[in-house]
């Protein structure tokens, strides 16, 4: 550290909490519920709400601060909103992709598998891909994948 000119420690705060605004479709509401989650950080409501608005988000928070909810909740109200809609996730490596993929499985199970999550890297198999393509709410791929083959 002796190249280290300036160092400063931000001391840890509580959390700051609001209730789940009460747009959030009831379905999510129990799946939240049933989860032990009975409010959200404030940075998880404003998200909510802005992305209700219509407007774009960026979330910069530190590592387990509920950065998921974030974008899981939006893509969840608007896939059980409307069945045609369909989101994109992205993820640089693998791993996390198959966290994301584990979670947002176990959150479709309990609604009822409604909403069909699905991973698209170079493991899936050639017939599955356009299946997925057509028929998956969420598909979790990579850049790679991106680039060669959706």
């Amino acid at each position: 550290m002796a190249n280290v000119t300036f160092r400063h420690t931000i001391e840890a705060q509580e959390g700051v909490y609001e209730p789940i605004p009460e747009f959030v479709h009831p379905e999510v509401q129990a799946l939240l519920r049933r989860r032990g989650i009975e409010q959200l950080y404030s940075h998880q409501a404003a998200a909510l709400r802005a992305v209700q608005a219509g407007e774009n988000v960026v979330v910069v928070t530190p590592t387990a601060s509920g950065k998921t909810l974030c974008y899981n909740l939006p893509v969840l109200q608007t896939l059980l909103a409307d069945e045609e809609a369909r989101a994109l996730y992205l993820f640089p490596t693998k791993a996390l992709a198959q966290d994301q993929v584990a979670e947002l499985m176990a959150w479709s199970d309990e609604l009822g598998g409604k909403i069909k999550t699905y991973t698209y890297d170079g493991d899936t198999p050639g017939d599955a891909r356009i299946a997925i393509r057509a028929a998956g709410s969420i598909v979790v791929t990579n850049p790679d994948m991106l680039h060669s083959g959706i």
